[in-house]
């Protein structure tokens, strides 16, 4: 009995192990032994499907260096254009169809051609959305911004599926057969990486806006760090060449994580709408600030013309104090008997400025071949006489003769009483010494021919064969201002008011228009055909009714119309007091170079490329120019 009984326990006990064990064997044989069973089993687990939704898996962008790929440079091939936009267009209309949220990272995502164009063809790309999108309403189909790697689509729930498809249709051929006429021819850019990081910190700070005023979150902070290291890796580097391999390799890194940055913030901003409207909203704010910084800098800009700067008034200041510390015998200019003849070279300049005067005389001295029979003339106020006085007494100009004249000593010419108050706020053109100009033969009654320089000019050559000009009867011989395409180039209706019947019937407005800076005047002529009593009569007229602008130049025009030849443009370039462009091949060969503008060469706001040929004439090793802090 008993010996039974434990045969059925041992029984029992042996199918509860086999039922155990069993299973367990053969579990770990199939996954480990068996290469069949492994491969089966893979298989199984393949077949397991999950949700794979595109705009889930991509919410939020991954910051792995392996994942983001610095951008590429696609060249542009004009036949995908028209495949693009109606794939861009299609997948607008299915946006509009389905009204998913944040169909835009779809569009940008599935087409990555569009988003990788370089800096040269971002521009017709432009270009070509507008053409192609101009038929829709701008508010009623999308706002377009087009940065560097990235496009923002947004279009109005309102527009019709069907009207879009078929103007797309009809505009389609028009732009590209626009763009294929109006394509840039390709250009090298050689400041890409920068533009591209200026990109990215612009569209970082256009996010920023988005966000409600003191929001902390994690991403505006992000954004914020990654800007101030996008600008410390930036520098002051303007293009490419600026940035050396080590700060190009870490600023490619930035961009990169920049780049993660803002593809967070595409996802977290889907409301294309609202992103719109914030942006016109950002643009207008913006606009606003750039005229009012326009009218600001201009404002300032003509303040600094108008001023004197602190250097040369310190000189003007000293040597007025040296002028008066001399005796008066000792005050005496060299060679003031040649100041009347009238077979030398007289050069006149009306000046209120130290050093202008003092390179206008060093440089015709300069290049002169026969300095002997060089004779200037300086007209200047009674506050700036005893300083221009004592700048040629320390600073003789050798063989050469200078005659300093005060306006204050032209008794004769209180009887004119012409100089009224002008309606200018600029010294340029409300000052006496402006106007002198008109008055030439009575300021020198022994004369016969004079050069007139503005204080502004440089001499480069020798300026004898001038003299030997043959004039034709003609009063004034200056270089002309009618050459269209010319920055010089005026008309006389610039500055003259045709619309009025008296000048209308007199003046012809295609008449060729000249320059003051260097002028030839025949005083023997000028006399002749009285010419000053012609200039005191449109200034009268001028006074009674709106015949011309404030200035010395209109007024010449009309005294001296018919009445001036034309000279070779080679014998005065102009605009180097505003122009930037001037052909540095024109400078060079020209006899005389014109500051004309409010950027006068002594000014800080003087343009620096033109300088150095009016500072070269300045001695700035001279002891009282090193103490008034005057420097190159």
């Amino acid at each position: 009995m008993k010996s039974s009984r434990w045969w059925q326990r041992t029984l029992i006990l042996a199918l509860l192990s086999v039922s155990v064990v069993a299973p367990v064997f053969l579990v770990y044989h199939r996954l480990n032994l068996s290469p069949y069973a492994r491969r089966e089993f893979q298989e199984d687990i393949s077949s397991v499907t999950f949700r794979t939704d595109p705009l889930q898996l991509n919410a939020i962008g991954q910051e792995g260096v392996e994942e983001l790929e610095e951008p590429k440079e696609v060249v542009y091939k004009e036949k995908d254009f028209g495949s693009t936009n109606r794939f861009i267009q299609q997948n607008i209309n299915d946006c509009e169809k389905s009204k998913i949220q944040g169909c835009r990272n779809n569009i940008l995502e599935r087409n990555g051609w569009f988003s990788e164009f370089n800096q040269d063809t971002r521009q017709d790309l432009k270009a070509q959305q507008k053409e192609l999108f101009s038929i829709v309403e701008d508010e009623n189909i999308f706002n377009t911004t087009v940065t560097h790697n990235r496009s923002m689509h947004t279009h109005s729930q309102k527009t019709a599926d069907a009207n879009v498809e078929v103007k797309d249709k009809k505009s389609m051929p028009r732009a590209t057969q626009n763009h294929q006429s109006s394509r840039p021819q390709p250009r090298r850019v050689l400041n890409q990486k920068v533009l591209e990081i200026k990109d990215q910190i612009i569209r970082a700070r256009a996010y920023l806006g988005f966000a409600s005023p003191g929001s902390s979150s994690r991403l505006m902070k992000e954004l914020k760090l990654r800007i101030k290291e996008m600008e410390r890796a930036l520098g002051t580097a303007t293009k490419d060449s600026d940035l050396s391999r080590s700060e190009v390799h870490s600023a490619l890194q930035k961009m990169r994580h920049m780049e993660a940055s803002l593809s967070k913030a595409d996802h977290a901003f889907p409301d294309c709408t609202a992103m719109a409207t914030k942006l016109r909203a950002m643009n207008h704010k913006t606009e606003g600030e750039i005229r009012y910084q326009q009218r600001e800098t201009t404002y300032l800009v003509h303040l600094a013309a108008r001023t004197t700067p602190r250097g040369v008034h310190c000189l003007s200041m000293q040597l007025t104090a040296d002028y008066f510390a001399l005796r008066p015998e000792d005050r005496k200019l060299p060679n003031e008997n040649k100041i009347n003849d009238p077979k030398l070279h007289h050069y006149v300049v009306f000046s209120d400025n130290v050093l202008a005067c003092a390179v206008v005389v060093n440089s015709t001295i300069s290049n002169a071949k026969k300095q002997g029979k060089l004779v200037f003339h300086v007209v200047t106020n009674s506050l700036n006489f005893p300083a221009i006085w004592m700048w040629f007494l320390l600073n003789p100009p050798g063989k050469a003769t200078v005659h300093i004249q005060s306006i204050e000593n032209f008794e004769w010419l209180l009887k004119y009483n012409t100089f009224k108050e002008q309606n200018s706020s600029d010294p340029r053109f409300t000052s006496e010494l402006n106007y002198l100009r008109f008055y030439l033969p009575d300021i020198f009654p022994t004369l016969n021919k004079v050069v007139l320089f503005d204080h502004d000019v440089v001499v480069q050559q020798d300026l004898s064969r001038l003299w030997n000009v043959n004039m034709k009867g003609k009063v004034n011989a200056a270089v002309g201002t009618c050459q269209e395409g010319e920055t010089s180039f005026h008309r006389m209706d610039t500055f003259i008011n045709f619309s009025d019947p008296f000048i209308a019937n007199r003046f012809d407005v295609n008449a060729c228009t000249w320059a003051f800076g260097m002028n030839l005047f025949d005083l023997q002529q000028w006399r002749r055909q009285n010419l000053t009593a012609l200039y005191h009569s449109y200034l009268q007229m001028g006074s009674e009714r709106p015949l011309l602008k404030t200035g010395s130049l209109p007024l010449g025009w009309l005294t001296f119309y018919n009445k001036t030849m034309i000279l070779d443009k080679r014998w005065q370039i102009l605009g180097l007091g505003y122009d930037s462009d001037v052909d540095k091949n024109q400078i060079e060969w020209a006899a005389v170079i014109h500051f004309d503008g409010i950027r006068k060469p002594w000014l800080d706001i003087a343009m620096g490329r033109y300088r150095s040929y009016w500072t070269k004439f300045v001695e700035f090793d001279h002891p009282i120019l090193q103490r008034c802090n005057l420097q190159a």
